[in-house]
């Protein structure tokens, strides 16, 4: 082992350590919030749901201009309207994420008539409520097409402008976040929800829904707006959701599958019908 990569052993406790200290230090200090008026703010599947609650709230809060993207024009023009009324100069354009061709099409639409995104909020997505087998396939790749690629595709298409501006925001999963750990001035927040109360989770039902009750879509919205805006890595809803992160990483999976069986998360697909 040669003396530099010796050094960086010998540091990364140490680091580890510093970083640590700092992130407990900071959650009890107030935090320094991002000022919205400047941005622009792009949300996929703003049309409905999540994605139109998000809207409304990063208007409230000061945003510049909105870009809704969706596949259904009708939701898309409602939503807009909605935040044009509230004072907001806002956009929508029609946009499958699921194509890569359309979204970097639509991407440089946006760049010309709009201008630049300094705030991306990979939003959009389906479910259905099957178990694996029981899935159609093209069901599942519609589904990592929407879910996973678009993400990708999104992000490809506005990151490397935030990175020459060396000012952006991306919402988004946690595997593209740590793609972005060295791309300076661009910040990230993983959110991880448990079932929302809208459209998309129609019919699911939880064992015990005291300790994971359905989230409101307005308070998803409020918390991740707040997120961003504090730039912090990652939001787990509802609060109980944060015991069974720590637990996941502790127990056995057999004591694991004990847990999903006690929250209902298995016994709730009879009657689980989504929405793609």
């Amino acid at each position: 082992m040669d003396l530099k990569a010796l050094s960086c052993v010998v540091l990364l406790p140490i680091q580890i350590l510093y970083y640590t200290v700092k992130a407990t230090v900071c959650w009890f200090l107030p935090s320094r919030r991002r000022d919205l008026t400047g941005d622009v703010v792009l949300i996929t599947g703003g049309g409905r749901g999540i994605g139109r609650h998000l809207a409304k709230e990063f208007a409230v809060r000061g945003a510049k201009k909105l870009i809704l993207w969706g596949r259904t024009e009708k939701c898309l023009k409602e939503a807009c309207e909605e935040i044009t009324l509230m004072g907001t100069e806002c956009h929508y354009f029609v946009c499958d994420v699921a194509n890569r061709e359309e979204v970097y099409k639509q991407a440089k639409v946006v760049r010309e008539k709009v201008g630049d995104v300094t705030i991306l909020v990979n939003n959009a997505a389906v479910v259905h409520g099957k178990s694996l087998l029981d899935s159609d396939d093209d069901a599942l790749l519609k589904s990592q097409h929407i879910n996973t690629m678009g993400q990708f595709w999104t992000t490809k298409a506005f990151l490397p402008r935030m990175l020459e501006l060396q000012n952006g925001y991306v919402v988004l999963m946690e595997s593209l976040t740590l793609g972005l750990l060295d791309c300076p001035g661009v910040g990230c927040t993983t959110v991880l929800p448990f079932h929302t109360n809208t459209e998309m989770f129609q019919g699911m039902r939880v064992r015990f829904p005291q300790l994971f009750p359905p989230l409101k879509p307005e308070v998803v919205a409020q918390k991740t707006v707040d997120a961003v805006r504090t730039n912090t890595a990652f939001v787990y809803l509802p609060w109980t959701m944060h015991a069974l992160v720590i637990l996941k990483s502790m127990l056995p999976q057999s004591a694991l599958e004990e847990i999903h069986k006690f929250s209902g998360s298995y016994t709730c697909m009879n009657t689980f019908k989504g929405r793609t």
